[in-house]
């Protein structure tokens, strides 16, 4: 009754007009398409007046809008503010202000409120947004939908629903895995415990000009093992933190360690913002289920890890005194993190476990708190928190009997609640863009044809008779597998409890793709489509200009009929309908690398040789490709140097003739770095390259892209590599390359521009010349490894687990050096 009456008052008020003057646009002035219909929840909505363009924001009634998502409003006439308030937000728009509120935070809007024809008009986005929905505009369709979140995935709600979900995902078998054990004892279950909290450390706080982690997307941070704040550096040394005072170059010291060993917690990566210091890890309980009866013997896994993922907060402000303000659990394993100003998210997988008793669980047989997954957030309780069916949704199809938990929260604002939100069904590759959170979801199926039940055979070795995935669903003509799950252990097999199957060569490979609405320290579903293939990494998809591109591969390498592996591109729409495609790129390969650059995607396929791919995205419902180049060897990532050039790192290949006559094949090298010019799309080149020793050269960088220290405005370029050479190549009978041998572990520090190209400026090691003579042929992840390069001044630093050193970055000669204890 009171917001209806608030309503009532606020239109009142409009139809009057007010005292303080008017903001009036003329309609022809906006040039807004009548043709756009708005939807709330798939219905037209009807509006008092017709929404207006202001910029590139869409402005609507607020008496339309605050009636529709039943918002009460309080109009106050001599501000000309509305204040309308739903479940808990309150939200605080000025006639004439860029500036709102949302439960009093200032927020800036992209388009102030104004008054039409005394009628008040608000940003539709931000004013919908914050009531819990989301909004998507679609172009072709003319529409702009206002959707409620239980539009996009539903809720399970209940525990009866949660049974016949969890039933349906062990369809044709109980164990959502064919690596079981067979043992004649069972086990209870343990429960997780509550790790103790973790001890402090010492120090204070600066800044200076320093490098940054090599992320994806500008302003969208993304963890590492090292950090630096300007004047000192933050590495994860070990189960301990190792904060080195870098003021003085050549005076560097210790001033503090954050130290877990004497907990069951284990330090992956950090952030580090101004005064906090955020230490991101994972907590292993192990523990042993008891399994259902399979006939005549009790299947039971081998002691599986109950893991979960964890954050720990530090106040840094005093160096000296540092001190732990916050703990943040999920239980589950670690996916990934990002930081978007001052909110950090995290993503954890929560494999279900295997079969409880008597599974699919009855009622009364087991309590289903202990299937759903769990939290924990020291700025509320020390315990565990079960997350309720009633708040869990889960992704429609999914081949995984696992949650993944998102959860959000405002570092800035410790009294702020962690905001955490599960699905049933896992994900795999996550990508992140300043507003919206991507997850794909990973799926193959087979025709019936193409796949034939086996007989049960004795083991002949630690995984004899088991396939590589799990068979989770065959219905409709086709049977949907899914791979080892990500960060899920896989047990040994010892003899599987039912009748293997065989999968053939015909199968569709799909994504399926979910979105997510970030909204400081929140997080909403917002959007599901689906895409032919699978994704490769988080470069192989990006968000621009309200599309979402994504590009897969389909299909086998190995297979030479329609079935062959090809590589596609596709455009995605806010609604993640497909609204443009390229597909069948490169027949026979697969994707390597990939980078979008706003209007273009450049790709990297291979399996003889290299081919460098320039994709126009420029029309979205249109890709194509506009050149491509082929060269030998691959890049496994790829970096903008600038608008037209970018860098390749991966491998040099060469193609040997089998002596057999059996065709050829490609042997890949040493490490390899080339410059693209792409200034012309039709006719890409390879400008430079540089080639780093012999079969066998690594580095972390082809793997995590944030081993790269790059700097365009200092012509610098620096990673880590361990380089294998071979002695005397004339040497070798055989028709394989030969590997090489140890020759070097550390730094390669190089000069690049576009006039001479990569310059080897200086090679930097931690190993002494006792360790070179002691190496042998191989090598080995050393304490000694450099796994860091960071610049903070005019200092460069290297670091690995036993020291940091500092150099002179103009002349790269040593200034200082740090043994860490």
């Amino acid at each position: 009754m009171k917001r209806k009456m608030l309503v009532g008052a606020l239109l009142i008020i409009l139809s009057l007009g007010t005292s303080a003057p008017a903001m009036h646009v003329a309609a022809e002035d906006e040039n807004y398409p009548e043709a756009y219909r708005i939807e709330l929840n798939g219905s037209e909505m009807e509006l008092e007046a017709a929404a207006r363009l202001v910029g590139d924001t869409t402005m609507v009634p607020l008496r339309s809008i605050a009636e529709a998502l039943g918002a009460a409003v309080d109009w106050r006439d001599k501000t000309q503010t509305a204040v309308a308030a739903k479940d808990g937000m309150q939200i605080e728009l000025s006639v004439g202000s860029t500036t709102g509120y949302r439960n009093g935070e200032p927020v800036e809007l992209a388009a102030a409120p104004l008054l039409i024809d005394n009628k008040a008009m608000v940003p539709l986005r931000f004013f919908s947004e914050s009531f819990g929905t989301v909004v998507k505009w679609n172009g072709p369709d003319k529409t702009i939908a206002i959707d409620s979140e239980d539009r996009v995935l539903p809720v399970i709600g209940t525990e009866a629903k949660l049974r016949e979900l969890l039933s349906s995902q062990y369809a044709g078998n109980p164990y959502d895995s064919d690596t079981l054990m067979r043992v004649t004892g069972v086990n209870e279950t343990s429960s997780i415990a509550v790790p103790p909290p973790a001890e402090g450390a010492s120090n204070t706080k600066a800044k200076a000009e320093h490098s940054t982690t090599n992320v994806q997307v500008e302003g969208v941070d993304e963890a590492d093992i090292v950090k630096t704040d300007g004047d000192y550096l933050y590495q994860v040394n070990g189960n301990r933190i190792i904060i080195a005072d870098t003021r003085s170059a050549n005076d560097l010291k210790i001033a503090g360690v954050v130290s877990f060993e004497s907990q069951d917690f284990h330090p992956n990566e950090l952030y580090v913002d101004g005064d906090t210091l955020v230490v991101i890890g994972s907590v292993n309980n192990n523990s042993v289920q008891k399994m259902k009866a399979v006939q005549d013997s009790i299947a039971m896994l081998p002691i599986p890890s109950a893991q979960t993922a964890k954050a720990i907060v530090f106040d840094i402000s005093n160096k000296t005194d540092i001190r732990k303000t916050r703990e943040m659990e999920l239980e589950g394993s670690y996916i990934t993190s990002r930081k978007i100003g001052s909110s950090l998210y995290m993503i954890a997988n929560r494999h279900m476990g295997y079969p409880p008793v008597d599974y699919p669980p009855q009622e009364g047989d087991q309590a289903v708190e202990q299937l759903t997954p769990k939290y924990r957030d020291s700025a509320v309780s020390e315990e565990f928190a079960v997350i309720g069916v009633d708040k869990i949704r889960y992704l429609p199809d999914s081949v995984y009997t696992s949650y993944m938990i998102i959860a959000g929260v405002r570092l800035d604002r410790p009294d702020s609640k962690l905001n955490v939100t599960a699905y049933l069904g896992a994900g795999s590759n996550v990508y992140a863009s300043q507003s919206n959170l991507y997850v794909t979801q990973q799926k193959t199926s087979f025709s019936p044809a193409s796949v034939q039940a086996q007989p049960d055979a004795a083991p002949a070795g630690n995984n004899a008779g088991a396939p590589a995935v799990s068979i989770v669903e065959e219905k409709a003509g086709t049977v949907t597998i899914a791979p080892s799950e990500p960060g899920v252990p896989v047990p040994v097999l010892i003899s599987p409890p039912i009748a293997s199957k065989k999968m053939a060569s015909a199968s569709e490979k799909t994504s399926a793709v979910y979105k997510f609405v970030l909204d400081q320290g929140e997080v909403r579903i917002a959007a599901s489509g689906e895409v032919p293939g699978h994704a490769l990494n988080q470069f192989s998809m990006d968000e621009y200009g309200g599309y979402f591109r994504i590009a897969t591969t389909t299909g086998d390498m190995w297979r030479n009929d329609e079935q062959t592996s090809k590589n596609n591109v596709y455009v995605l729409d806010e609604s993640l309908n497909i609204a443009g495609k390229l597909e069948g790129i490169a027949p026979g390969e697969r994707i390597y690398s990939v980078r979008f650059m706003g209007g273009r995607a450049y790709m990297v396929t291979f399996k003889n040789v290299d081919p460098l791919f320039v994709i126009d995205l420029s029309n979205p419902q249109s890709p194509e490709v506009l050149g491509s180049l082929k060269i030998p060897g691959y890049s496994d990532y790829l970096h903008p140097y600038d608008d037209t050039h970018l860098i390749g790192f991966g491998k040099d290949t060469v193609e040997l003739s089998d002596p057999n006559g059996n065709g050829s094949s490609a042997f890949y090298q040493g490490m390899k770095i080339a410059m693209f010019d792409v200034s012309d799309v039709s006719r890409p080149i390879e400008l430079f390259k540089e080639n780093i020793g012999d079969r066998g050269t690594d580095s972390e960088l082809l793997r995590n892209h944030k081993a790269l220290l790059f700097s365009k405005e200092n012509n610098l370029m620096a990673f880590p590599v361990t380089v294998m050479e071979v002695p005397d190549k004339s040497a070798s009978n055989s028709n394989v390359p030969a590997y090489g041998q140890f020759a070097f572990q550390g730094a390669y520090v190089y000069h690049v521009d576009l006039a001479d190209g990569f310059r080897l400026k200086s090679k930097i090691t931690h190993l002494s010349d006792a360790d070179k003579l002691k190496a042998g042929g191989g090598w080995y992840d050393s304490s000694q490894n450099v796994d860091r390069i960071v610049t903070i001044g005019s200092s460069l630093y290297t670091l690995s687990q036993s020291e940091i050193r500092a150099y002179d970055l103009e002349s790269l000669n040593e200034s200082g050096r740090l043994l860490i204890p």
